[in-house]
């Protein structure tokens, strides 16, 4: 299957992840050329070409290009891999944030596989757009196949402050891997959270689906605390299967990542995350 229709069967799949009626008002899709709302002398393409710089439209109103710029892996230094020398896509996403009370755009380009890793290649930029546009940052947020927003896409920790919501995953005829990042802004770069790991699966005689959910808590710190939640729940089929059906069951898994005043950073309650996706990847 070629790439491009590998990701819009992956999008399809994923549906359920990404945006309800409200999200959809938070993230948008703007074709490539159009304006900027309010600015007529700025369109996505021109802060899209501050990452590729060839990035021009074909006949078909594709847009296409050659390498990006350099950048870090929103995961540290060892991970993630190259770029594709070429990529193109029609549009990109486009979400609007706050970060130390000032006025952000994001926007994430799905650049395709990356030549020497499994995992794909998506930039996460963070732009000023409030005189002339100035790309502030630019990440690797790639994680595995595919990479999007994921439902809500932004977390309000305060007034003057919003978290990221982004995921990556893959999926065959039965599982459906999920890597989702927490990433906030500092000082006009972007700051990995935290990774939350799930796994789905549709088997003949039973299914097994990790629902993960937020919830922003007041605590009285600079960010608010953020409590995340996997609904880890097994379903039988009713089918006459060759395999014996587990027993059906629901649970929840919960962790409360809270601001760190001594270190800077946000701190996780516990390690009942870690945990499931070890007990996850024993699954494979």
């Amino acid at each position: 299957m070629k790439p491009t229709l590998l990701r819009f069967v992956l999008a399809l799949m994923l549906l359920p992840f990404l945006w309800t009626a409200a999200g959809a008002q938070a993230v948008g899709f703007p074709e490539l050329g159009s304006a900027r709302p309010g600015r007529k002398d700025v369109t996505y393409l021109d802060l899209a070409r501050m990452v590729i710089p060839d990035l021009a439209a074909d006949k078909d109103g594709f847009y296409k290009g050659g390498l990006p710029i350099e950048m870090r892996h929103i995961e540290g230094p060892d991970s993630g891999g190259s770029p594709p020398e070429t990529s193109g896509f029609s549009n990109a996403a486009v979400l609007a944030i706050k970060a130390s009370g000032k006025d952000r755009l994001t926007m994430l380009f799905d650049l395709g596989d990356s030549p020497d890793s499994a995992e794909g290649y998506a930039v996460l930029a963070l732009y000023d757009i409030a005189a002339k546009p100035k790309l502030l940052d630019a990440v690797n947020v790639a994680l595995d196949r595919g990479t999007y927003f994921r439902e809500p896409g932004k977390l309000s920790v305060g007034a003057n402050d919003d978290v990221l919501v982004t995921m990556s995953a893959h999926f065959n005829s039965s599982q459906n891997y999920v890597i989702t990042p927490l990433i906030m802004v500092r000082d006009e770069k972007f700051e990995l959270i935290d990774m939350i790991y799930t796994f789905d699966e549709n088997l003949c005689a039973f299914s097994r689906k990790q629902d993960v959910a937020f919830e922003i808590v007041a605590d009285g710190q600079p960010y608010a605390a953020i409590k995340v939640t996997v609904t880890d729940a097994t379903v039988l089929s009713g089918e006459s299967c060759d395999d014996e059906p587990p027993r059906p069951e629901s649970h929840a898994i919960s962790v409360a990542y809270r601001w760190d005043k001594k270190t800077s950073r946000y701190a996780k309650d516990s390690d009942a995350l870690d945990k499931l996706a070890g007990e996850n990847a024993k699954r494979f």
